[in-house]
């Protein structure tokens, strides 16, 4: 079936723009300008929780570019998140200085563990030019890498699933150790400034805020000109008949690299913006339940639509921050987030996004009355009298 073509002022774009207006110009002047304590008034907290959840909605369009288009569950995008977020913290770590706990120009954990240099591979994150793009190579080249030999080697469906997550607790152990330099269990934290700015400062919080909303939007429109594409239209063959679309001459292997590679760098560019708003980056964003849950937040919000991934990274860690921001509800949030992916796996298939739709075809057609006129007419014609 021939796509619709792609149009940044299309209709279908309009609730785009509207919520770009107020995520992006709107927030942030309540946040400036309304005094705090009067209504309106966005606290700088409620700022920085949005703007968490912006990255985390980074992550799940990769996600559903991966899953809900082309039809590969990937349970590691918690790898690349946290490669492009140890990138950041890198850069942001060898910017204290001598402002650390105990005034050296090395890392705090380096000097507790009596190291007298940087690593090799320390130094040049030093510099932004070489930590900011650095955030979107390195996870980029990761995946291409690790994709390369998966999809030569045509494994899917649950393996490659299964193969993700596998890679995910090894990465995961590794990260633990102290002799990589990494900060092992405690990570990489007490950052102090990023790109001469104050990071405690209200107004470069707002900046990192403002950078997640742009980010977001242009990641946004990428991946819906992609799925408009010729290119979406060969992901989606993949993802319905992955057989048909080699037979037919196309390079599945190439294709699924390709995406997989864009959703990674998506994922390492929302971990950059994720640590100097959050201030700490550790191995635990490595584990496998950051990952699987990642891939909860697009089946709960509704696969292959992209604003359902949205909706759901938003929507489910909105909860999850009421839940275990409560300390009655807090030890249950797991359970509850298993038991809304069971309820949409087996109730709502096309999740939130499609529950509009299927309430208005559980609602009872009205029967349109039966016209007379129509039925005089015909038994005038037919010859008998019309009383």
């Amino acid at each position: 079936m021939e796509s619709k073509r792609f149009s940044l002022f299309s209709k279908r774009l309009l609730p785009f723009w509207v919520v770009g207006f107020i995520m992006l110009i709107l927030l942030p002047l309540l946040n400036a300008y309304i005094p705090e304590g009067t209504f309106g008034h966005v606290s700088n907290y409620k700022l920085n929780l949005y703007g968490k959840f912006l990255c985390y909605a980074i992550v799940a369009i990769g996600i559903d570019l991966i899953w809900g288009f082309t039809g590969v569950l990937s349970l590691g995008q918690g790898v690349y998140f946290a490669l492009g977020g140890y990138c950041m913290g890198m850069y942001l770590m060898l910017g204290i200085g001598g402002e650390g706990v105990y005034g050296n120009a090395l890392p705090d954990f380096m000097v507790f563990l009596n190291w007298d240099k940087l690593p090799w591979y320390w130094p040049p994150f030093r510099h932004a030019w070489f930590a900011l793009p650095a955030t979107v190579f390195i996870p980029g080249i990761a995946a291409m890498v690790f994709g390369f030999f998966a999809f030569r080697s045509r494994i899917r469906g649950v393996y490659f699933a299964i193969i993700t997550q596998a890679l995910t607790f090894a990465l995961w152990l590794l990260f633990f150790r102290n002799s990589i330099g990494l900060g092992g269990n405690n990570g990489l934290t007490d950052f102090k400034t990023i790109l001469g700015f104050r990071l405690h400062e209200p107004s470069t919080m707002r900046g990192l805020y403002m950078a997640s909303a742009i980010a977001l939007g242009l990641f946004y429109l990428a991946a819906a000109w992609i799925v408009h594409s010729k290119f979406g239209r060969v992901l989606v063959a993949i993802r319905d008949n992955e057989t048909r679309v080699r037979f037919s001459g196309y390079s599945v292997a190439g294709y699924k690299m390709a995406v997989f590679t864009l959703a990674a760098v998506m994922a390492g560019v929302a971990g950059a913006l994720y640590v100097p708003q959050v201030g700490i980056i550790n191995p635990s964003e490595l584990g496998t339940l950051p990952s699987i849950e990642m891939a909860v937040w697009v089946a709960v919000g509704g696969r292959g639509t992209l604003f359902g991934a949205v909706l759901g990274a938003i929507g489910v860690n909105w909860a999850k921050s009421l839940l275990t921001g409560s300390t009655t509800f807090a030890e249950y949030w797991l359970y509850v987030l298993g038991l809304l992916f069971v309820v949409v796996v087996m109730l709502l298939p096309d999740g939130l996004v499609g529950l509009p739709k299927r309430i208005r075809r559980a609602l009872p057609t009205r029967k349109e009355p039966i016209e007379s006129a129509p039925v005089a007419e015909s038994v005038t014609a037919s010859g008998g009298e019309g009383r």
